[in-house]
């Protein structure tokens, strides 16, 4: 008896989204202000909410931007990537310019871990033909 072959829904022939020359999804999904509305170092971005953030969700239709309110705690933000990874940048102490620019960083960011730009040593896969040199094992010279 042949092993029973498992439905095939209509669901699963849909080709998932990706980048490419056609198509290009941004690396950002998600965007959460969390701030006080009691607390002063909270001010500068109550008043970014209030000025920019209508423009900002006109302006990034890809994005879901989510407001809460974070009693007797400093404002943040926080950026979900789609590679499942967040980045969380703190608001207190910035004004509203400078938190526009920490929105732009998370825009514009990957999500994806920061790489050291030196370079890494060599690393083989494969075992030197004349094994691994130690000066331990080395003969001495003879003076």
């Amino acid at each position: 008896m042949p092993p029973p072959i498992p439905p095939l829904f209509r669901a699963q022939l849909r080709s998932r989204p990706a980048n490419g020359h056609v198509a290009f999804i941004p690396p950002i999904r998600k965007l959460v202000f969390e701030y006080c509305d009691k607390w002063p170092s909270s001010a500068n971005t109550r008043t970014y909410l209030l000025n920019h953030l209508q423009s900002l969700a006109r302006l990034n239709p890809h994005l879901e931007v989510v407001v809460k309110q974070r009693n007797h705690r400093e404002p943040i933000i926080r950026g979900f990537f789609v590679n499942n990874r967040d980045k969380i940048i703190p608001l207190n102490g910035l004004e509203v310019t400078g938190i526009a620019k920490k929105v732009e960083l998370l825009l514009d960011s990957s999500g994806a871990k920061i790489k050291p730009l030196k370079r890494r040593a060599v690393e083989s896969t494969t075992e030197a033909a004349r094994g691994i040199w130690s000066g331990l094992h080395a003969a001495r010279p003879s003076l």
